[in-house]
């Protein structure tokens, strides 16, 4: 088989190794998921095996269907924080069952479908200008280095100022510092280690600082000096196998949709946020990543966009015959695209891997964040580059730029960045007078009211 001809790799100036090493990277920066969607999910009520087998599989097809109709390196997965709204808003809160939720999810992964071939979406993501698609991939630079800093307890909640340094101190006053305290300091390390291979151009850096920091880990584990505590949420870090080999029944997930309340209100605004936020997610993603990989063309258009589009929006509403909340383009592709990752054979490369995860769950959960986050950290900081591309002597092009990029590590939501810069870009131009100048595009306009009334009334 000719992978050449296929992916186009001469062309995108890559090669096969290249591509393999891009794509495990990104597929173990995003491994994380296989064991947290079904954690959240399963507070809904849903079978967690279930689930998890869901997660992978929608993992798999959708980064296929990427792969063979846009020829990118984005890998897709069910996403982190519409998850938790699926879980913790639509079935907690407001009480409907994971049924209905699943519902709304198949429906809006239709409707994106529609979107994707009207040339709704692609309009969308030409029309937002160059320098705040620059800024889309500071912000999420930023997003993911906070993830990664939290899912390592480097940062942690507190009550005066909302968030704060994690104590070592407090850690041993309180005894946790055999759990908590050294996956902090095994974090620390992993992120030093990443940050000097990547310094020495080690190929496959980010990949190997996670391994590194991962089998640190379990040295610890069989020193003492880490202990398992399951009530604390530190598990052990050996992968069990003491269930044998096998894939866990998607049975109790698969097709259970209950289209019982798609006439009513509710559904509508349930289904509306499912789609607001994967749309502005997914785009932000795109323009971010892209951006980071100089796959924008010299009008800031990402070409073969519809194609992407069409796969996240397909997996959509395959995750939700599946039985898993919202599959969308995952930020995390900026670790494979880092390690150089330019086309379709990364993707492949991942989506085989989730695939194998099915068979391997134990090894793949056993993963820790702490391994993880130091990933996230450095690719923050290869995404945080694209701010020397903002043209900061123009103030009506920076402010909104810099709007953009603060909302999204601070609201923890890309789709609320790009919503807050649309906004700012909009309204600073209009109000200086700068509006003709910029040639700001009609849909610049309807997007800047749609996203001022959402404010208004959700």
């Amino acid at each position: 088989m000719n992978l050449d001809k296929i992916f186009h790799l001469k062309e995108n100036k890559t090669d096969v190794k290249t591509e393999v090493i891009a794509g495990i990277t990104t597929f173990m920066t995003m491994a994380y998921i296989l064991a947290v969607n079904p954690n959240i999910l399963s507070a809904s009520g849903m079978d967690r095996g279930a689930v998890f087998t869901a997660t992978a599989l929608a993992s798999f097809i959708a980064t296929c269907l990427m792969a063979l109709l846009s020829n990118y390196p984005f890998v897709l997965a069910p996403g982190m924080g519409l998850n938790a709204y699926f879980a913790y808003t639509v079935v907690l809160g407001m009480g409907y069952s994971w049924q209905q939720a699943l519902a709304a999810v198949f429906v809006e992964g239709l409707i994106f479908i529609l979107l994707s071939l009207t040339h709704v979406r692609e309009a969308i993501f030409n029309s937002i200008p160059m320098n705040l698609k620059h800024a889309v991939s500071v912000g999420i630079g930023l997003f993911i280095a906070f993830i990664g800093l939290q899912n390592a307890k480097i940062v942690v909640n507190n009550d005066s100022t909302l968030v704060s340094v994690f104590s070592f101190k407090g850690s041993a006053a309180d005894g946790t510092f055999n759990s908590l305290g050294i996956t902090v300091l095994l974090a620390l390390i992993g992120l030093l280690i990443t940050a000097v291979l990547l310094v020495k151009n080690i190929k496959g850096g980010i990949l190997w600082g996670i391994l590194i920091t991962w089998v640190l880990g379990i040295i610890c584990q069989f020193a003492g000096l880490y202990v398992p505590n399951p009530e604390l949420g530190f598990y052990s870090l050996l992968p069990d196998f003491s269930n044998g080999i096998s894939i866990p029944s998607m049975e109790p997930t698969f097709m259970k949709m209950d289209f019982s309340i798609v006439f009513t209100l509710d559904f509508f605004v349930i289904m509306f946020a499912f789609l607001f936020v994967d749309m502005f997610d997914t785009l932000g993603t795109l323009i971010g990543v892209a951006s980071k990989a100089d796959m924008l063309d010299k009008d800031g258009k990402l070409p073969k966009i519809k194609g992407a589009l069409l796969s996240d929006a397909v997996g959509t509403s395959v995750g939700a015959m599946c039985g898993t909340s919202t599959v969308t383009t995952f930020v995390e592709s900026a670790s494979g695209v880092a390690e150089g990752g330019r086309t379709g054979l990364t993707a492949i490369v991942a989506a085989i891997l989730f695939a194998i995860s099915l068979f391997l769950s134990p090894i793949f959960l056993a993963i820790p964040s702490f391994a993880t986050a130091p990933a996230l950290i450095i690719v923050g900081f290869l995404m945080l580059t694209s701010i020397t591309k903002i043209d900061f002597s123009d103030y009506a092009e920076a402010i909104p730029c810099f709007i953009a990029i603060i909302a999204m590590p601070f609201l923890y939501s890309i789709s609320e960045g790009i919503a807050m810069g649309v906004i700012a870009y909009v309204v600073i131009n209009l109000i200086s007078g700068k509006a003709k100048e910029k040639n700001i595009s009609a849909l610049m306009y309807v997007l800047a009211v749609i996203f001022i009334l959402k404010y208004i009334f959700l």
